[in-house]
């Protein structure tokens, strides 16, 4: 049996989306209010959640296959007189609740994302010997929790510092894109509260943290009362984050087209803390395929928002996402989509083949045959992968500020991120880990760039005066 006496301990696999990620470590600190430390591997925990994404099909598999795998765990530590009790969260849990307990007998427990709240609760029915799913969608219950979560002491002794961090301000979809399964698994938008965000982006730059990331489903749809009592929207907020002492860089993700307004635009000419980087998704660049998937915009309405964002910041870097192979697509239809990675440039791209998620309105649909889908994202990935190229080659020679996060793989090497998001990688000291530097790009890789550190400061990023004097 388990001593009452010892530290119970967690081990949280997280599978997807940054958001996810945050509500792992949001999860991590609902647990240790009832006494559980995290531990790195499933091996001899006394309680494993998985944290599932159902954006893709396989996706959903990896989580059955992985359960196969704790359930042998299981059984091992019931021989040796422990319990073990295993979780499923997010979005899985809430599309397959009832499912995932049929098909995995070993599962103890189902939560949904707007659930990890009651985790200490619903842990104690489970010790009661009930296999429980909770699934509902209580989404304010989440953030009162989140918020209250967020006032304790967030610098840990003896913790890895960390110098970049998300932040969720938003959450659900209203869009009902054809293919998506996110207003089912995560529910309608709802955004978090001005005064709440703020008192969670404090406090992470009193422990260290640089760079904040707002995360939401549909991030620029965030929309709240400000404290000036007047409505606000995501440019707003990024601008009231700005003035926190200690808060350098601020990000978002991920964006909608139609969520794209005058303001947050505004906010990537006027905010020197805003990165310029902005990750919008288009999916398809044929007008035919885009009104089949429920976008509700057009591809001249995307390259117009382009435009506009590249009018506002030049030096920005766009990233997408694409999907292939929907059904009804043609190859005139595909050639459109390969027409727009070549009129916008990406300096990144996800791409996909389309993977039907039951439920959602393309899943009825006729679909185009797996060697079809496969040969075009091929053809895909090779435009996106020479876009992205020539992106990075555009960098050489460059100098740019870089906010070191880690010491890299060999000795003597310490690893950051540009302003784009790359990482870049450069030999320099340990105590530059948390600062913010000028590196010159010496090479691009595909993935990642490499540099040597440089003064004076970075040149490659106008100041937010040099930029209103060039124009």
């Amino acid at each position: 049996m388990n001593s009452p006496d010892a530290k119970r301990t967690v081990h949280i696999r997280t599978y997807g989306c940054q958001m996810n990620v945050y509500d792992s470590e949001r999860m991590a600190d609902a647990l240790a209010e009832s006494g559980y430390a995290t531990v790195d591997t499933p091996d001899g925990a006394d309680l494993v959640l998985l944290n599932t994404c159902h954006i893709r099909e396989k996706a959903a598999e990896k989580v059955y296959s992985e359960l196969g795998r704790l359930r042998a765990l299981k059984a091992a530590a019931a021989a040796e007189g422990r319990t073990m009790t295993i979780g499923v969260a997010g979005c899985v849990a809430q599309a397959e609740g009832d499912e995932i307990m049929r098909r995995a007998p070993a599962v103890d427990l189902v939560v949904g994302p707007q659930s990890y709240q009651r985790l200490p609760e619903l842990m104690r029915d489970v010790g009661r010997g009930e296999r429980i799913v909770a699934t509902d969608f209580a989404v304010a219950a989440k953030f009162g929790t989140l918020d209250r979560l967020v006032q304790r002491p967030a610098a840990v002794p003896g913790a890895d510092r960390r110098y970049t961090a998300f932040l969720t301000v938003q959450e659900g979809c209203d869009k009902f894109c054809a293919f998506c399964v996110v207003p089912y698994t995560r529910g309608a938008e709802v955004s978090r509260p001005v005064a709440a965000i703020v008192a969670e982006a404090t406090r992470l730059a009193e422990t260290g943290v640089r760079e904040i990331t707002l995360l939401g489903q549909n991030v620029n749809a965030w929309r709240a009362d400000g404290p000036d009592g007047r409505d606000w929207g995501l440019g707003r907020l990024l601008f009231r984050l700005a003035e926190i002492p200690g808060i350098d860089r601020l990000r978002y993700t991920t964006s909608h087209p139609n969520d794209m307004d005058d303001a947050l635009i505004a906010a990537h000419r006027e905010l020197d803390a805003l990165m310029p980087y902005l990750h919008l998704p288009v999916q398809s660049g044929s007008d035919r395929i885009l009104a089949a998937m429920n976008r509700r915009h057009r591809r001249t309405d995307y390259l117009g928002i382009i435009a506009r964002v590249r009018s506002a910041r030049p030096e920005i870097a766009l990233a997408g996402d694409f999907i292939v192979g929907f059904p009804g697509e043609s190859e005139d239809d595909f050639d459109d989509t390969l027409r727009i990675v070549g009129e916008v440039g990406y300096a990144s791209a996800f791409s996909f083949k389309y993977s039907a998620r039951p439920g959602t309105p393309a899943a009825s649909l006729e679909q185009l045959p797996e060697s079809v889908k496969s040969e075009r994202l091929a053809r895909l990935q090779a435009a996106l992968d020479a876009s992205q190229a020539s992106f990075n080659a555009a960098q050489v020679g460059r100098t740019v500020d870089v906010l070191f996060e880690r010491h890299g793989r060999h000795a003597g090497q310490i690893v950051g991120r540009s302003p784009w998001l790359a990482p870049v990688q450069v030999d320099g000291p340990a105590s530059l880990i948390g600062a913010i530097h000028p590196v010159t790009i010496t090479a691009a890789g595909p993935n990642s760039h490499f540099g040597t550190l440089a003064d004076p400061p970075a040149k490659g990023i106008p100041s937010t005066t040099q930029r209103e004097a060039a124009a």
